[in-house]
């Protein structure tokens, strides 16, 4: 809502604007008017909306047109004063006033208009017949409220009306010559309650109502007054509700009976709570709170958005079958603005045998997001409505940043659960072979991806000590002069080269020695395709005695060439590298730090999945 409320007052000389606004101050009629009432501001405490107020006065004698126009372009409100007494005042309502202020204002920000009868105190009938076809005709006019600046009639209406029409505007919402919601409006509604149909069916039901309830208005509904809302609606329209609950077009039913009974208000509050602006787009604010993330730390999200995520994913896994079909993905996005999800998606996360988005997949998705773009995450939690939902101050309740990786090295443990580990390798030797064996896709389902569909990472979970941890591989373009700060920034690194192309081991030896000799960074190198012939390298040492020379583990050999799903073993290996850096340097020679590793993770995998099935069946 606006910081504060500027007020302007024009008309023609003697209609009484300076007294009307005397007559507010004062609370009584003065006997002396000046030219020009200087301006006042009203501070927020003694107004309706909390919001402080500047009213402004004009006067021909005093100020100059050109002042007048930028007092016009100042302006978030501008009441039209005529005398009800005086004809002449009335006609130039619109042969003056409103074509000098549409010319002086943008036509796409329009500043609403308020006609103002004053002097009613000297005539016995109202004005309203003559001005109702002129608020019909321009749709800037928001009210026109006749008064007595002599009796002190509707003074402080008057200036509520002008506040209310800066703070709650009809024009955004409803269109008067329709009688009907601007669909820009209908559009957030709609949002708002796909957000808040809790169980996704359709209908508010009394649950969700009175939790809409209570978000926005901090009160909930007696069961009564629930019922005299649902009979209202039922009373004008026959599938406004549903079930005793209420539909989609019930709800947007109420909203326009809230704007024509004047009470727009309601409607705003909804909107505001739901993070909408005056021109109806979610604020800045709302989709990007503030996180700060020191250098060398890293953003996941915490327990509560977990659970939140699971209940989206619950919410719109219709058939239960623990994945999201395309249409249910569509539909879990109806209350974004864009699809947020590409084909990609489909190759970076886990997926089930019709390539649907599983369970585990949809939730490695969003840790993907959170990881490396928490802005991305925070706006797309806002469309969800996480801070609505789970009563957050905002989204950034959901983000965990980690402590500095120093200190976990410092420390030798580390309450991360994400772990990044670079790919890197020559052109052609098995990069993205490796990426996607981590989503259980062997060479044959590899080589049906359409190269527009294929994606640079893959994530999933892996288990280091019986923890679940996501591990995330970025597969590095190979060009080896221009490797940045973020292609070597991470936790591990996978240096693969091609067991059967000669050409192949030597890129990876000159990126280590240029990059990780003098890195604390683990390093594994991945002898790919290790189901073909190997040849001897054209490099001065074997792979082997490469390894050796500089302390590290022997070239773990990988295939993706495989009936089943490819081995998950050297993605344990790799997280608990990412993991223990301190005893991956100290243990790289002794391999019982592969055999606990890759044990335990059997175990743990196994009984994980044992967990998973359990959860599933609760589910």
């Amino acid at each position: 809502m606006r910081k504060d409320v500027r007020i302007l007052l024009v008309g023609e000389p003697k209609v009484g604007k300076t007294s009307l606004i005397m007559s507010l101050v004062s609370e009584e009629f003065p006997d002396e008017v000046p030219l020009r009432a200087e301006e006042i501001t009203i501070p927020a405490d003694v107004t309706p909306e909390r919001v402080p107020t500047h009213i402004v006065d004009y006067s021909e004698a005093e100020q100059t047109e050109e002042q007048l126009f930028q007092e016009i372009s100042k302006a978030n409100v501008i009441c039209i004063v005529y005398a009800v007494n005086n004809k002449k005042s009335i006609e130039k309502v619109t042969s003056h006033w409103i074509p000098l202020i549409n010319d002086r204002t943008d036509k796409d920000s329009r500043v609403p208009l308020i006609l103002v009868g004053n002097k009613s105190d000297l005539v016995e009938h109202s004005s309203m017949e003559t001005i109702l076809p002129i608020m019909n005709q321009y749709q800037d006019i928001e009210t026109c409220v006749e008064c007595s600046a002599k009796n002190l009639k509707n003074i402080s209406e008057l200036f509520y009306y002008a506040q209310k029409a800066v703070l709650h505007p009809t024009g955004p919402l409803y269109c008067p010559e329709e009688k009907e919601l601007k669909p820009s409006c209908i559009k957030s509604l709609t949002r708002i309650f796909k957000v808040s149909d809790l169980d996704n069916d359709g209908i508010l039901n009394d649950n969700e109502l009175n939790f809409f309830q209570r978000t926005c208005f901090n009160t909930p509904l007696a069961p009564q007054a629930l019922e005299d809302v649902k009979n209202v609606v039922r009373r004008n329209m026959t599938d406004g509700v549903n079930d005793d609950g209420l539909t989609l077009k019930g709800f947007l039913f109420l909203h326009t009976l809230f704007i024509q009974r004047g009470r727009h208000e309601t409607t705003w509050t909804v909107l505001r709570r739901f993070g909408y602006d005056d021109d109806l787009e979610l604020t800045q604010e709302y989709l990007f709170p503030m996180v700060k993330i020191p250098p060398d730390c890293t953003t996941e999200l915490n327990h509560n958005a977990y659970l939140f995520l699971q209940s989206v994913f619950d919410k719109h896994d219709k058939d239960r079958d623990c994945a999201l079909s395309p249409e249910e993905v569509k539909d879990l996005f109806k209350v974004f603005p864009y699809m947020p999800w590409g084909p990609d998606v489909n190759h970076t996360v886990g997926t089930n045998e019709q390539g649907w988005i599983t369970y585990q997949g949809y939730l490695s998705q969003w840790t993907l997001t959170t990881y490396l773009d928490v802005q991305r995450s925070l706006e797309y939690l806002g469309y969800l409505g996480y801070s609505i939902i789970y009563e957050q101050e905002s989204q950034a309740a959901a983000i965990t940043v980690t402590r500095n990786k120093r200190i976990d090295l410092q420390k030798k443990q580390t309450q991360r659960s994400v772990f990044r580990c670079n790919v890197l390798g020559a052109r052609g030797s098995g990069k993205s072979g490796f990426l996607q064996a981590f989503l259980g896709k062997n060479l044959q389902t590899q080589r049906q991806i359409r190269e527009d569909h294929k994606s640079f990472y893959a994530i999933s979970t892996t288990y280091v000590y019986g923890q679940e941890k996501y591990l995330l591989l970025h597969e590095v373009m190979p060009d080896f002069d221009f490797l940045s700060e973020a292609d070597l920034a991470c936790d591990v690194v996978c240096l693969v080269y091609d067991v059967n192309n000669p050409g192949s081991f030597e890129y990876c030896a000159k990126v280590y020695k240029q990059y990780f000799i003098d890195s604390k960074t683990p390093c594994v190198m991945l002898a790919a395709k290790s189901d073909l012939h190997e040849v001897r390298q054209h490099y001065s040492l074997s792979p082997h005695e490469f390894c050796r020379k500089h302390k590290l583990h022997p070239p773990q050999p990988f295939t993706c060439s495989t009936i089943e799903a490819p081995s998950k073993d050297i993605y344990t290996r790799l997280t608990t590298m990412a993991m223990y850096p301190h005893m991956a340097q100290a243990d790289l020679k002794n391999s019982t730090f592969w055999l606990r590793a890759s044990v335990g993770a059997t175990v743990f995998a196994v009984l994980g999945f044992a967990m998973y099935r359990a959860l599933l069946k609760q589910r």
